[in-house]
C-alpha cells in the first residue's frame, strides 16, 4: 500500500469514526436476536418502527460519505471492509461453488449445518458446522454496482440494524427463490417479522444502488440489472 493510499484510508477511516459515533448515539437494537419484535400495542410497535426507519437513515449517509471518499472503487472497499474484521476470500471457481451451496457472489452471511461447512472448508477456514459473515467472489473484475449493493447490506449488518440473524436471511433466501414456497405457508409472527426486515434491508440496498447509478450515470443497464438480479419484495 502506497503512502496514498495509506492517507486515502487514515482520511476514511477518521470519517467512518465520527459517523460511527453519531449513529451509535441513535442505534438501538429491535431486540435480542436484531429481528424486530411485535409488542402487543400499536405505539410500541410503531416506535420500534420508527427507530429502525431513523437508523437506516443514519447507516445510508455513512455509506454515502464512505463511497463518496473511495470514489466506490471495489478495491478500495474491500480493504475497508479488511479493516473493519470482516474477511474477504477470492478463490477459483467461487461462482461455480456458491451456486452449489445456494449462494451468490459478495457477502455471505451466517451459515449453518452442511452448506457452513463446505463454505469453511472452501475458504479454508476449517471444520465448522457453522460460519461467520465473510465475502466470497472470484478473482478480477468486480461490476461496481453489483458490489456496492453487498457493501450496503454488510454495512447495514455491521452496525446492527434488524434482518440479517440466521433465520431472517434464511427466509430470505427461501422467498427469493420462490416466493410460492411451502416454507413460507406457516410461519410465526416471529418469523413473519424476520423476514420483513430481510427484505426491507435489501430493499433500501438495492434503491441506494439504483440512485447512486441514476445519478451518476444514469444508466439503464444498471437498473435493467438490478430488476433481473430479482430484488425482495414485501
Amino acid at each position: 500500500m502506497n503512502l496514498i493510499q495509506r492517507l486515502l484510508y487514515f482520511l476514511l477511516s477518521a470519517k467512518e469514526k465520527s459517523l460511527k459515533i453519531r449513529l451509535d448515539k441513535h442505534l438501538k437494537r429491535s431486540s435480542t436476536n436484531s429481528t424486530s419484535k411485535t409488542v402487543m400495542s400499536s405505539n410500541a410497535t410503531l416506535t420500534l418502527t420508527s427507530e429502525t426507519q431513523k437508523n437506516s437513515q443514519l447507516v445510508k449517509e455513512n455509506i454515502e460519505a464512505i463511497v463518496k471518499k473511495t470514489g466506490g472503487n471495489p478495491l478500495e472497499l474491500i480493504n475497508f471492509i479488511k479493516s473493519k474484521g470482516t474477511p474477504v476470500f477470492r478463490p477459483a471457481n467461487a461462482d461455480k461453488f456458491l451456486a452449489l451451496i445456494g449462494e451468490e457472489e459478495g457477502l455471505i452471511t451466517e451459515l449453518k449445518g452442511r452448506p457452513a461447512l463446505l463454505l469453511n472448508l472452501f475458504v479454508g477456514q476449517g471444520i465448522k458446522l457453522k460460519s461467520t459473515p465473510m465475502f466470497v467472489m472470484r478473482e478480477g473484475n468486480i461490476d461496481p454496482y453489483y458490489f456496492l449493493h453487498h457493501f450496503y447490506k454488510w454495512y447495514a449488518m455491521k452496525y446492527k440494524l434488524p434482518g440479517f440473524d440466521y433465520e431472517a436471511q434464511r427466509l430470505l433466501k427461501i422467498s427469493l427463490k420462490n416466493a410460492n414456497d411451502k416454507r413460507l405457508q406457516n410461519l410465526t409472527l416471529d418469523q413473519m417479522l424476520a423476514l420483513k426486515e430481510a427484505i426491507a434491508r435489501d430493499n433500501e440496498a438495492s434503491d441506494f444502488v439504483i440512485q447512486l447509478a441514476q445519478h451518476k450515470d444514469g444508466s439503464k443497464k444498471v437498473l435493467d440489472k438490478m430488476k433481473n438480479d430479482g430484488g425482495a419484495n414485501i
